[in-house]
């Protein structure tokens, strides 16, 4: 268990090393002066200069690289070329509302979407598994905005129940931190619930084929502890798998629902960056994203060897 582990963070190494190459080059290889790319064109050759000796785009590239990777190792992301603050100031005020909507969003469909799947697997070719099925096809068809309009619709103008945008810190109490969060939660939960409980469904199905779950029934265990404790948890591989993976989408890749419901987090940050070409906000953002992925990743492979004894030897 001990080897499997510092072989997959060993592993994990490499991967953040080629990351933080590309990120570095990404600047540095562009056609043209990043200096002038970075000033736009009207600037004058002694604003060029004071970028060019800020990003120290004067000293070699090799030398570049490490001095960027030692000020990476010491939480230096550098400073915003828009608003002059440093960038690891900007994504920690804008960090909040992401995670919180995308641990909001996971904890959510988990409770409804493997239950769900373990259903439409039991009952197999019933109405209850076509439900089901009916219900990933429309999550996967109806774009995001889509579901966050129809919920703003109903929920905020017509039965008033929630405010429409914005959101409010969990410190400043709970109330009005769930009431922000529930819709562009239930928004990004209708299509994981449609993906995790499809796939949860088709591994249960190719699991209550085995000879185990036939003499677990013929000892009379309870249906309920076959499909639970044998059936779910042999089953949960590729389920964890895609809960995984959806939780780092989430992080990375809520700009839609961000930007339907107001929201500051840092999927709007990225395109705000994106659009004003502030290099160094991109840089941390692409570092960010490729960090959570791989530790995701990191995470998912080490449950793997709680689910299944024998990915340990």
């Amino acid at each position: 268990m001990l080897g499997y582990l510092i072989r997959r963070i060993l592993a994990a190494i490499p991967v953040m090393g080629v990351v933080a190459l590309f990120v570095f080059l990404l600047l540095r290889l562009t056609p043209g002066d990043p200096a002038a790319i970075l000033a736009g064109d009207n600037a004058t050759p002694e604003q060029l200069d004071r970028i060019r000796t800020s990003l120290g785009l004067n000293e070699p590239l090799y030398t570049q690289f490490f001095t960027w990777i030692a000020k990476l190792l010491h939480g230096d992301f550098g400073v915003s070329l828009i608003s002059n603050v440093p960038v690891i100031t900007m994504i920690s005020n804008r960090i909040e509302p992401t995670i919180s909507i995308a641990i909001a969003t996971i904890i959510f469909t988990v409770i409804v979407a493997v239950p769900l799947g373990v259903i439409a697997a039991w009952k197999h070719g019933t109405w209850i598994d076509r439900f089901v099925m009916a219900l990933s096809v429309i999550g996967f068809s109806v774009p995001v905005f889509v579901i966050g309009y129809v919920l703003i619709q109903v929920f905020a103008i017509d039965l008033r129940w929630l405010p429409v945008q914005g959101y409010r810190s969990f410190a400043r109490g709970f109330g009005p931190f769930f009431e922000r969060i529930a819709l562009p939660t239930l928004t990004l939960s209708f299509i994981y619930i449609a993906l995790i409980a499809r796939m949860t469904r088709a591994a249960m199905l190719d699991v209550l084929d085995e000879d185990y779950i036939r003499t677990a029934r013929a000892k009379g265990i309870a249906e309920h502890g076959v499909l639970l404790r044998h059936a779910l948890r042999n089953a949960a591989v590729p389920v964890i798998t895609v809960i995984g993976t959806g939780f780092a989408l989430l992080i990375s890749g809520v700009v839609v629902t961000e930007t339907v419901f107001n929201l500051p987090g840092i999927g709007r940050l990225t395109v705000d960056a994106v659009l004003a070409r502030d290099y160094p906000v991109i840089q941390a953002m692409i570092l960010l994203t490729s960090g959570i992925y791989v530790g995701v990743n990191l995470l998912i492979d080490l449950s793997y060897t709680l689910l299944d004894p024998r990915i340990r030897y």
